[in-house]
């Protein structure tokens, strides 16, 4: 089976890039979801956030409050490093896992989606790398549609590293400019290099 990490900067494409291979029966997993799983009520990894964080971080509901969280280790890069020391271990232990399952059932190609993919060197035990990007200022434009501040945006931009860089390092690049069938097209012809057929 062939593993492909799909990445690229925070509201270039990466959700749409994803539910399109969904829509194209390529088994997907991705870790911002696996991080939102390895916080819920109960995981171990709550507590020891909350230890490292303050109560204040979970709501009366036993909920982990993202939003102050997301403020408070985006402003501080010692903060955001020991978030990410609790919880990266764990969600790559989950997408791990999924993988080696879907080799059990055996499929020919799945996709691993990585936000800081190339900067957690994940891209070592993948078999190949797609980077979603676009331009800056469209980028910027996502964001705000969001309803992000112009500071939680750079915030965000400066934790990853700049687009230009994992475009580099990537084997494939896909550019999101353009509509949803464009950047259809592109992941189609990515696929191609990896026909469905392909011995695991």
């Amino acid at each position: 089976m062939k593993v492909l990490g799909l990445t690229g900067g925070v509201g270039m494409g990466k959700s749409a890039a994803a539910d399109l291979l969904r829509s194209r029966a390529v088994p997907v997993v991705d870790t911002d979801d696996l991080a939102r799983q390895v916080v819920e009520p109960g995981q171990p990894a709550l507590a020891e956030v909350e230890q490292a964080f303050g109560r204040e971080i979970v709501g009366a509901d036993g909920r982990l409050q993202r939003h102050e969280l997301a403020r408070r280790v985006f402003a501080d890069p010692a903060a955001r490093k020991r978030l990410e020391d609790l919880l990266h271990p764990r969600i790559r232990a989950l997408w791990h896992a999924q993988v080696e399952t879907w080799k059990k059932e055996g499929r020919s190609l799945a996709v691993v989606v990585i936000p800081l993919l190339f900067e957690t060197s994940a891209e070592k035990e993948l078999d190949a790398t797609i980077c979603i990007a676009c331009t800056k200022a469209t980028q910027r434009q996502r964001l705000l549609a969001r309803g992000w501040s112009p500071t939680e945006i750079e915030q965000r931009i400066r934790a990853q590293w700049p687009i230009e860089s994992k475009m580099s390092k990537a084997d494939y690049v896909v550019w999101t400019e353009a509509g949803l069938d464009v950047h259809a097209d592109q992941l189609s012809r990515v696929l191609q290099a990896f026909p469905a057929g392909q011995a695991a």
